[in-house]
């Protein structure tokens, strides 16, 4: 699909992956509505998105994970632009390291990185199959297919992500609805370095994980190859094509999988010590 014309909505738009593609979606001629956590980061967004291309952009704050957030977001783009076309829920948080996680801690993540997309697309799946087509972008995460060292709340909401996207696809993708999921390794954000900054071993090693594992990618550059992806309707996203090995390695022999990954675990907590 191109999105040239379209109208995006792109949670945690404020900043790193929902920011890039934001403006590389404007840049494109898509028309977009930024929405983040913190106001003055979208707004500062779409700031930057007016330079080059005047009025193809509008913020709101609000919280990705509620309803009357994701129907107040669609409506400013209804109301401003016209019925959305593609919707991005790329809004995602790390989650606290280890078992500590209280119940709070998980549903908190299974709210933002999971029942997110689910309220979104109860939302909109609806009107795109009234108008026989739409686009709904996952961002998941490599830790979705593979694990995360460290966070069981960021794992198991990211393996939850995909599989919502995955059955997503399949129930609609043959009546007009395009489904894809974005599962990148390192991205140069805020959320990559969260872990080395809680002070926890567990949280350490699993940003010494994702450093350690493959090339750290800046924001700009996913956001070209998720547009790219989109033009070829493409499911999977994986900006670092070494989680593909990874994959299929961890499919082909499990616990061997799970050994090395033990192995890989004890050796970055060394490294904390």
């Amino acid at each position: 699909m191109k999105v040239t014309g379209k109208v995006a909505v792109v949670t945690g738009g404020g900043g790193g992956i929902g920011g890039a593609l934001a403006e590389r979606l404007a840049a494109e001629g898509a028309r977009v509505v930024v929405s983040d956590l913190n106001p003055t980061t979208a707004s500062e967004v779409v700031a930057r998105i007016d330079r080059t291309s005047p009025g193809a952009a509008v913020s709101l704050g609000g919280d990705a994970s509620k309803t009357e957030d994701i129907t107040a977001l669609v409506a400013l783009a209804e109301d401003t632009f016209g019925p959305v076309d593609l919707y991005f829920a790329n809004a995602g948080i790390s989650g606290a390291p280890g078992l500590d996680a209280t119940e709070t801690d998980w549903d908190l993540s299974f709210d933002v990185n999971v029942r997110a997309h689910i309220r979104a697309a109860q939302l909109l799946v609806p009107k795109w199959l009234e108008r026989g087509e739409g686009y709904f972008v996952s961002t998941a995460s490599a830790a979705g297919l593979l694990t995360q060292i460290g966070s069981a709340t960021y794992s198991t909401t990211k393996h939850a992500a995909v599989g919502f996207a995955e059955w997503l696809n399949v129930t609609y993708g043959d009546r007009g609805i395009r489904v894809s999921c974005l599962c990148p390794m390192g991205v140069n954000t805020k959320l990559l370095y969260e872990g080395q900054d809680s002070g926890d071993a567990l949280g350490i090693a699993a940003t010494k994980a994702v450093l350690s594992a493959g090339e750290v990618l800046e924001a700009s550059d996913v956001a070209e190859i998720v547009l790219a992806a989109m033009d070829a309707e493409q499911f999977l996203i994986l900006p670092h094509a070494t989680v593909l090995d990874m994959y299929r390695n961890k499919g082909a022999d499990y616990d061997r999988w799970l050994r090395g990954m033990r192995r890989y675990q004890n050796t970055l907590l060394g490294q904390t010590n």
